[in-house]
């Protein structure tokens, strides 16, 4: 009889052990977020990723050239966020595409920036000069602020952020606007005045935006702030929404302005203030 209840113990035992491991493994596949990411500067991520770390979030950090895949991949469940990408470029895209997808956190300002190999200053660009601008929509309008920030051209009060070369109602100098595939604006700078680059592009090319450019955005530009992006289902995930916490926190803030000098600037705002 003791032989039986001993036996009855050790099974017992053995299945509560066995399914104490399978909620383990459970919970830690639950807190591997993998991330999908543009370019090759993933300083800040890896940063965060050794602190998440420490709280048990395994961050895998998953590259693309591009940026039309990451928010794709994220759409068909190959990633469980994004990070790449601004608020305004955001919703323009998934409008397009109807994609089913949310911001859960802000996370910096990456400035654009006019670059020439030709001028100092964008008052040196001359009557006709060439200005290449990314060709897509969002950004080149996003090229278009930049530029009347520069007070170069003037666009309608009423410009909606979209980029097309017909919505330019002053152009005082005549400038011959170049549209070009984004990564490829640091290429063509030996043939035109000047070329607007995206900060992560510019980056990759060997630019600080902030020290080799001839002008850039302020930190004030709200539609460019970018964002961390998840499926709407998921935004209120808890994994997901401690590792938005863990990028918002003072020491994530100070490494970014250490290492970056001001060419990539910390932006922590509420996703109220950014628009959606």
């Amino acid at each position: 009889m003791k032989k039986l209840l001993l036996t009855a113990i050790i099974l017992a035992l053995a299945v509560f052990s066995a399914a104490c491991s399978s909620s383990t493994s459970g919970k830690e596949k639950e807190k591997e977020v993998k991330i999908g990411v543009s370019g090759s500067d993933n300083r800040i991520w890896d940063f965060v990723a050794k602190k998440a770390e420490k709280e048990g979030i395994k961050v895998e950090i998953v590259r693309f050239s591009d940026y039309v895949q990451p928010n794709i991949a994220l759409a068909e469940g190959e990633l469980d966020a994004n990070a790449f990408q601004t608020i305004s470029y955001f919703n323009a895209f998934k409008k397009e595409h109807d994609l089913d997808l949310s911001p859960i956190a802000t996370t910096v300002i990456a400035p654009m920036g006019i670059y020439s190999e030709k001028y100092k200053d964008v008052k040196d660009i001359p009557e006709g000069g060439k200005i290449a601008v990314p060709n897509e929509a969002t950004n080149m309008g996003r090229s278009f602020l930049l530029l009347q920030e520069a007070g170069l051209i003037t666009l309608p009060e009423d410009f909606d952020g979209n980029g097309s070369i017909d919505k330019i109602v002053d152009n005082p100098k005549n400038l011959e606007i170049v549209p070009v595939v984004a990564g490829q604006t640091p290429r063509v700078l030996p043939d035109v005045a000047a070329s607007i680059i995206n900060n992560g592009i510019a980056v990759d090319a060997g630019f600080n935006p902030v020290e080799d450019s001839i002008f850039h955005e302020s930190a004030t530009a709200t539609p460019y702030i970018n964002i961390i992006a998840a499926r709407t289902e998921d935004k209120d995930n808890e994994t997901l929404k401690r590792l938005g916490e863990l990028y918002q926190e003072d020491d994530v803030a100070e490494f970014i302005e250490k290492e970056y000098k001001g060419s990539t600037i910390p932006t922590f705002v509420p996703l109220s203030e950014i628009g959606e």
